[in-house]
């Protein structure tokens, strides 16, 4: 019996408890399981869909990973543990491989704006994913914890900076105080220098996870700032710090990953801390 099964056990049949356990073994998988899991939830619709070898290749491990972390979970095998996938996968959203690969056989026979119409797709996907998954409680808590800051401070770089650069507008509009970390000189620590209990941090970061970001968000964390944070995965080294972490699940196209939902969801949260505002 591999560790971290018990005798007699039998492992999850839905995703909500599948993804609740890898959560709750986070700190005793070893690296590359950790790195399997990681996958897994980021991309359910690739563990339902592909085989062990396109899964192993994409999650850069071994097949024989796979089968060694399919097995750790208490499952027969890699095929055992994607039954799991494929029945969320069929009660949730669309099959987006299907969509895009229509888009793909469109660019093939020369039709029209095949990329304007991939990337829409691949938008559509992500919202779609999202309202699958979405959490009013989530943005009801998130609303509380901004509403109640002095000052929000807005932490995100790279592909997440269109994200803090819009929440920075949209809070300006609003009237709430809001600090932009834009990093130029590299000085993003000296701007979060006064962020305090009173205020709230909005932390933004995506696979591979900017460290920086993850550097002063911890700092942040340790100095008792409420932290909501906009990620793709409850692996994202975000989730441990944050009050109320959003794991956003972003599709793709043709390696271009979508900021459709994150947006969305950017959106809420403005409107909904404004509102609280507006209560209180």
């Amino acid at each position: 019996m591999d560790e971290g099964t018990s005798p007699g056990s039998a492992p999850p049949r839905d995703f909500e408890s599948l993804k609740a356990m890898l959560i709750g073994s986070r700190d005793s998988l070893p690296p590359r399981l950790i790195q399997v899991a990681a996958f897994a939830l980021e991309n359910p619709d690739e563990m339902a869909l592909g085989t062990a070898a396109s899964v192993a290749a994409q999650a850069s491990v071994q097949p024989s990973t796979l089968i060694r972390f399919a097995k750790r979970l208490g499952y027969s095998g890699f095929s055992d543990l994607q039954d799991v996938f494929r029945a969320a996968l069929r009660s949730s959203w669309p099959d987006y491989r299907e969509r895009l690969a229509r888009v793909q056989r469109a660019r093939q026979a020369g039709g029209p704006h095949p990329l304007l119409s991939g990337f829409a797709e691949s938008a559509m996907v992500s919202l779609e994913r999202l309202m699958a998954q979405a959490s009013e409680e989530d943005i009801g808590r998130a609303a509380e914890i901004l509403a109640r800051a002095e000052v929000i401070y807005l932490l995100g770089m790279r592909r997440a900076f269109p994200v803090a650069l819009y929440l920075a507008y949209a809070f300006g509009k609003l009237g709430i105080r809001a600090v932009l970390a834009d990093h130029i000189a590299g000085l993003a620590p000296e701007q979060l220098t006064e962020a305090g209990k009173r205020d709230a941090l909005i932390a933004i970061s995506f696979t591979p996870y900017t460290p920086m970001t993850v550097e002063l968000t911890d700092r942040l964390a340790d100095r008792g700032v409420p932290i909501v944070a906009l990620t793709d995965s409850p692996f994202s080294p975000l989730s441990p710090r944050a009050s109320v972490a959003f794991e956003i699940p972003e599709a793709d196209y043709a390696g271009f990953r979508s900021l459709a939902a994150t947006f969305c969801v950017a959106m809420a949260l403005g409107v909904a801390t404004a509102a609280k505002r507006s209560d209180k």
